[in-house]
């Protein structure tokens, strides 16, 4: 009779244990928070450096954030549509729109907006710009977008006077007044740093003269002002930018945080747009 009851009591046991193990087990998978992983292509400087500041902040939303870096324009938006990545953050929405036009198959759109590169006017060989002398040479970059965008700085800095109308599309041919017989050197813009040595002056976007240690506010003899067009922006596939993560990920880029971030870090440099 004892071990009748010893048995009954031990069976008790085991089944009340398994019954605890089992509701612990669904609690727990109930209470996890299931990570999602969120890929991002984006130039070094000063893309690379902003997302590391809100990698934190997202990941305790529960979203991983990789950051996959570029030295080009053209493969962060190939990878993009290819869907090796999630977003990118390296360009403005002028180069977005006219890298549509070039790529129609690829559907890619603006997500949000976060800080503009003022583009600035370089040099080695003088101090001032009215120091150029008659047929000076000029770097400037030879994507369409960016090429614009520096020959309206050439304009706006009083060197040459472009067709009325054109603007951001602008090419070296749309110049008719070059009072210097300026000679334009149509470059990769990442390769244009490397050409102070050899020209007068080079026009350069402010995330590659930074890798080179200029700073704009120090070291240009003209750039842009806050109000420039070019804001830098997330972009993504088509539809995506109401996925939760991608929300996540342009609120934290548009936040005081950032904010903070880039004013105290880049003292002018680059300015927020949010």
């Amino acid at each position: 009779m004892k071990s009748k009851k010893i048995f009954s009591m031990l069976a008790a046991l085991m089944t009340s244990a398994i019954i605890f193990t089992g509701c612990g087990g669904d609690n727990g998978g109930g209470n996890a928070k299931e990570s999602k992983d969120l890929k991002v292509g984006a130039s070094p400087v000063p893309h690379t450096e902003i997302l590391e500041e809100i990698k934190p902040d997202l990941k305790a939303e529960g979203i991983n954030l990789e950051i996959v870096e570029f030295s080009d324009y053209v493969q962060p938006n190939i990878a993009l549509n290819d869907k090796e990545l999630d977003a990118n953050f390296f360009q403005h929405e002028p180069y977005l729109n006219d890298f549509i036009k070039e790529h129609s198959e690829m559907k890619l759109k603006n997500a949000g907006g976060v800080h503009v590169e003022p583009m600035g006017i370089y040099s080695k060989k003088i101090k001032k710009l009215d120091e150029l002398s008659d047929g000076s040479s000029i770097a400037i970059p030879n994507d369409p977008t960016n090429g614009g965008r520096a020959l309206m700085l050439l304009e706006k800095a009083g060197l040459l006077k472009l067709k009325d109308g054109i603007k951001e599309t602008a090419t070296v041919q749309d110049v008719v007044e070059n009072p210097k017989n300026l000679k334009f050197e149509e470059v990769e813009a990442a390769q244009v740093p490397r050409t102070l040595e050899d020209v007068d002056a080079a026009v350069i976007n402010t995330n590659y003269a930074m890798q080179i240690n200029l700073v704009p506010t120090k070291d240009a003899l003209f750039m842009e002002d806050k109000t420039s067009p070019y804001v830098n922006i997330i972009a993504v596939r088509e539809g995506d930018e109401n996925r939760p993560e991608i929300q996540s990920l342009v609120k934290a880029l548009q936040s005081e945080k950032i904010k903070k971030f880039i004013e105290e870090k880049y003292k002018g440099e680059i300015v927020p747009a949010f």
